[in-house]
């Protein structure tokens, strides 16, 4: 029986991470670690409510890695996960330093204090497709890194740091480049969720430069599962991409989302201008991961859109007040 902390546990990736490793790890303990208060239950999906195995610490990696290493060193985890990162790429094109303080900085000083302590089995950083920029053909994880937003580069430059340590000081890491995912309890500024709500409320979806660009959409259970796999069976030092076979097209994703809706494609939405620095597409080879721990995604876009709507619906009262706009904070 292993401890498991999730960094970035607060944001429904994270949450669905954890409800995966209780489900199927049969764990010591789950404890999820987030900057903020634990969310409502919208977000929070009731995580853990009456299993004792879970925690839940509102800590912030940047200001309070003194005591983060508290926690660390009172729970003693043997795998470590992180989705902590300032994330979305459109937005840092400004204060981009606030991106590479946390995606950088903050994870280089933790890597380097974990170093010391001998409990630690395996450290999982989450990285992102970004990095690849946009692809003509489904990137492999040696192809070369080519961030086209500070956010993008930021990522690149801890996944590059990763590399070295765990080639020359042998720190026990993997990294999981995973495809664009969605989860209910996800941002409502993400285009599933936002997609909903909006089609859910009679308002219209901004769909960027008549959603041209093309992405890979996994739902966050599957991402889950590839996460415990590699925890488990992955040989140390490896990069992992983690996504579908084919990427889609934005107004493809609409399209299948009015449907989930039982609603028009042209009453959902309204094409606006493109974002600044939007890739064409990103695309994924995860033939590595097949291959090493067996994972395929096995959950189908129209089932996870589904579970979205039903997710909406169940939330609407809450979701409707919320704003779906992104807001960069600290």
């Amino acid at each position: 029986m292993k401890t498991y902390v999730v960094l970035g546990g607060g944001g429904a990736f994270g949450v669905h991470t954890a409800f995966y490793l209780l489900d199927h790890a049969n764990p010591k303990k789950v404890i999820c670690v987030g900057r903020n208060p634990e969310k409502p239950e919208p977000f929070s999906l009731n995580l853990g409510k009456g299993d004792s195995r879970y925690e839940y610490h509102q800590i912030h990696v940047v200001h309070e890695q003194d005591r983060l290493f508290d926690l660390f060193d009172r729970v003693k985890p043997e795998v470590i996960i992180s989705y902590a990162a300032q994330g979305e790429g459109a937005v840092s094109w400004k204060k981009s330093w606030r991106f590479f303080e946390t995606n950088g900085t903050a994870l280089v000083k933790m890597s380097e204090e974990l170093m010391s302590r001998p409990y630690l089995e395996r450290f999982i950083q989450i990285g992102t497709s970004e990095l690849y920029g946009s692809v003509a053909h489904a990137a492999k994880e040696d192809d070369p890194v080519k961030p086209t937003s500070p956010y993008a580069a930021s990522k690149a430059a801890f996944d590059l740091y990763l590399l070295s340590v765990s080639s020359v000081l042998k720190f026990p890491m993997n990294i999981i480049r995973p495809s664009n995912a969605y989860a209910p309890g996800q941002q409502l500024h993400r285009v599933i969720p936002r997609a909903v709500l909006c089609g859910l409320t009679g308002r219209k979806l901004p769909l960027h430069g008549g959603g041209r660009a093309e992405k890979s959409y996994i739902h966050a259970r599957d991402l889950a599962r590839a996460i415990h796999l590699v925890s488990e069976k992955a040989p140390l030092g490896r990069v992992y991409n983690v996504g579908p076979p084919k990427p889609i097209s934005i107004r493809h994703l609409v399209e299948k989302t009015a449907e989930a809706l039982g609603m028009p494609f042209e009453q959902l939405c309204e094409v606006t201008p493109d974002r600044l620095g939007q890739d064409s597409r990103y695309w994924l080879d995860s033939g590595a991961i097949r291959a090493d721990v067996g994972w395929e995604p096995e959950i189908s876009l129209e089932e996870g859109l589904r579970e979205m709507v039903v997710w909406g619906r169940q939330y609407l009262t809450q979701l409707a007040e919320m704003s779906t706009e992104y807001v960069l904070r600290t």
